[in-house]
């Protein structure tokens, strides 16, 4: 069985968001922003998506997008996935401050989600 949200019509414009689990403030860390800002600038150039708009917020990131070429629910998950992956080893290899807390609830939030096996960003 399928979980989360199905994008019917992938050649449309879309709004999205995406919340950080339990709304901590994990992307108030410019170094995190910036590496959004970096990858949503690499999906441009290599990944045939159309980006009209963005706001990168302390725990949610909202995109209006579309793909030119491929499925935008694709492209959408790789780069969530991508995101999540990198942020999570920069949070445990990095001086910061909240790791532990943050980590224990990224792995709770797993608990309920078949997918992912390792953290829920």
């Amino acid at each position: 069985m399928k979980t989360g949200y199905t994008i019917k019509y992938q050649a449309k414009i879309h709004f999205i968001k995406a919340t950080v689990v339990d709304c901590i403030d994990v992307l108030a860390r410019k170094s995190y922003k910036d590496y959004i800002i970096d990858c949503l600038n690499f999906c441009i150039n290599n990944k045939s998506i159309i980006l009209y708009g963005y706001v990168v917020m302390s725990n949610y990131l909202h995109l209006i997008v579309q793909a030119n070429n491929d499925e935008l629910s694709n492209l959408l998950r790789d780069f969530i996935k991508f995101i999540i992956k990198t942020i999570s080893e920069k949070i445990q290899n990095d001086a910061e401050r909240k790791r532990e807390w943050m980590l224990e609830r990224f792995k709770k939030a797993t608990e309920s989600r078949t997918r992912n096996k390792n953290y829920q960003f």
